[in-house]
């Protein structure tokens, strides 16, 4: 990337004066740091390179070792298993759409130092303050959503390459998105993007409501919202798509291949694509979105309260989320910055991706995160009900039902949540 890497190196050297302490072997708490090791837990790619994590060790002393899982579901999976009992790490990630289901147990969480309250956005600390008033988790990045595009693809189409021209392509609603993936594919023999639960979840996320009201009365099987998302995927999405879901080992493969055109791109989505298809010179961003705006992601640290080394957890994970670093892991896989101070930054506006044919991606990830009007209410068994949705859409997909079957089949496994 050609953002400015230098800048950023100098501002995370002293990054210690956002950080609950600036050198030296004792948390703020007295808790001797001496020979400590911590753990970190996250999945898919928040920015947390092991270069990064060797300066905290510099700045510390204290070394830190990365466990990256899979997927998100692999996660959540092994959090609530192990959450206040043992086994978690003494800093481990939790992503948006099983948020409120961990906040159900903020007893079990340490609360972030109240010195640290207000250094993020007023909705992603209102999101991670419990009933008590304690802040109980480290804002990591928010998910504002372009759209990845390969240029090469595009221009072999017939469509236009320039991203200014592509955004002017894509500005309108779902139905326009899914009339120029019909074309594509029809005009190419190939899937137009890459996963039909993508577009699902790009779709769900623009809704107030999704499964749950906010005073916990499940509406899943009778939100209208959710069966006009459910019919528009099946029905448009399913047929030019190249999988049903993301993750697997074909997909992985498949960003470099050139099987699909398009993905739908949060910030973070990107280090995902250079990092798995690095020597692929075609992929570039656009500042444009189907029906507008949409929030996908973005994730939040916490430190199990029953961990052997609390508050040196505590000051990694400060370090973390403190505005220098978040910009160096927007640097790194453009997670978007959710620290009041980097958002503000001229190095965020000024901020390009080699990659990306030299998007100007603080530019257009701004522009996404203003486009966003729904911050959609995700209740505690929001990712149960979406993951299950996702498996009816799987199933179509896979040829396993029909779209009525197996929106019944979910319907039954609803009621049995």
């Amino acid at each position: 990337m050609s953002f400015s890497r230098r800048k950023v190196a100098a501002a995370v050297a002293g990054a210690a004066t956002f950080a609950l302490v600036v050198s030296g072997c004792a948390a703020s708490g007295g808790e001797s740091t001496d020979d400590v090791t911590l753990t970190l837990a996250t999945f898919n790619d928040f920015g947390y390179t092991d270069e990064l994590l060797a300066q905290f060790t510099e700045e510390t002393g204290i070394a830190v070792v990365h466990n990256k899982a899979a997927t998100s579901n692999d996660a959540r999976a092994n959090y609530f298993q192990k959450l206040g009992k043992t086994g978690l790490a003494d800093v481990e990630a939790v992503e948006i759409d099983w948020f409120t289901e961990a906040m159900q147990y903020a007893d079990l969480l340490a609360p972030v130092p109240t010195e640290l309250e207000g250094r993020w956005l007023d909705w992603k600390e209102a999101s991670a303050t419990d009933s008590e008033g304690n802040l109980i988790a480290y804002g990591t990045d928010i998910g504002p959503q372009g759209i990845c595009y390969r240029a090469d693809l595009f221009e072999a189409a017939g469509l236009p390459t320039d991203r200014t021209e592509v955004a002017a392509l894509f500005d309108g609603d779902w139905d326009n998105f899914f009339s120029i993936g019909a074309d594509y594919t029809a005009a190419t023999g190939k899937p137009f993007i890459d996963s039909a639960n993508s577009v699902l979840q790009g779709m769900v996320n623009q809704l107030d409501i999704a499964y749950e009201e906010t005073d916990g009365t499940i509406v899943a099987t009778e939100n209208a919202d959710i069966a006009a998302a459910y019919d528009a995927v099946v029905e448009k999405a399913v047929p030019i798509s190249a999988y049903a879901g993301q993750w697997s080992e074909d997909w992985f493969a498949s960003l470099s291949s050139g099987e699909f055109a398009t993905m739908l791109c949060p910030g973070w989505m990107l280090g995902v694509i250079s990092g798995n298809a690095p020597d692929v010179a075609g992929w570039d961003i656009a500042d444009a979105f189907p029906g507008g705006g949409g929030n996908w992601g973005g994730s939040y640290l916490t430190v199990p309260a029953n961990g052997a080394n609390v508050e040196a957890a505590q000051q990694l994970a400060a370090w973390l989320t403190s505005p220098e670093v978040q910009m160096q892991a927007f640097a790194n896989a453009g997670t978007f910055p959710s620290q009041v101070e980097a958002l503000a930054s001229d190095e965020l506006a000024a901020a390009t991706n080699e990659y990306f044919n030299d998007a100007p991606t603080g530019e257009i990830l701004t522009s996404r995160a203003e486009a966003i009007t729904v911050a959609t209410f995700k209740g505690p068994q929001y990712f149960q009900f979406h993951d299950a949705l996702q498996n009816a859409v799987t199933r179509v997909f896979d040829g396993l039902e029909d779209k009525d079957t197996s929106w019944n089949t979910w319907v039954t496994e609803v009621s049995a949540f």
